[in-house]
């Protein structure tokens, strides 16, 4: 129903039931990332996305998160995908590089292969804050991709 007379409106669809999602995780700065995917994980089977749905790729780093996205996003296996890692503010120039860097490629991954990516990478001046937005995050993102995937199906029709 649309908040507006004579407007269609497309409804928010948090309904995971047959959605294909892949999930990338960098293992840099592991403990934090682990927090992000057993919460992501956890929200996608909540919202009713099946075991044998999902898929989960480890990489090294958030710079290699983008390979893997594409990876998959051309498959044509995964409805939607999510990005998850963390970089952390170190003393040196490194963190905005692969803050900057890591978010643009996944936007372009997105963006070039019409497949929605969650991005759930972190950035962060410290370690306290990155697990304090871990959990959060991970849930937002899972329902970011399952909304994301609903609407871009609804789009199609």
């Amino acid at each position: 129903m649309s908040r507006f007379d004579n407007i269609y409106e497309y409804d928010n669809n948090l309904d995971g039931a047959n959605l294909r999602v892949g999930v990338v995780m960098s293992r840099f700065n592991l403990p934090v990332c682990e927090g992000l995917l057993s919460a992501c994980v956890a929200e996608l089977k909540r919202l009713g996305v099946a075991d044998n749905n999902m898929a989960i790729a480890n990489v090294p780093g958030a710079l290699e998160i983008p390979l893997v996205l594409q990876s998959m996003a051309k498959s044509g296996k995964f409805d939607a995908l999510v990005a998850l890692g963390a970089v952390i503010r170190g003393d040196t120039y490194h963190f905005e590089v692969v803050s900057n860097d890591a978010c643009r490629a996944i936007m372009e991954v997105q963006l070039d292969t019409g497949i929605p990516i969650a991005n759930g990478l972190l950035t962060c001046d410290t370690d306290e804050q990155a697990e304090v937005r871990m959990q959060p995050k991970g849930s937002d993102c899972a329902q970011a991709a399952v909304e994301m995937a609903n609407l871009k199906k609804a789009l199609a029709q």
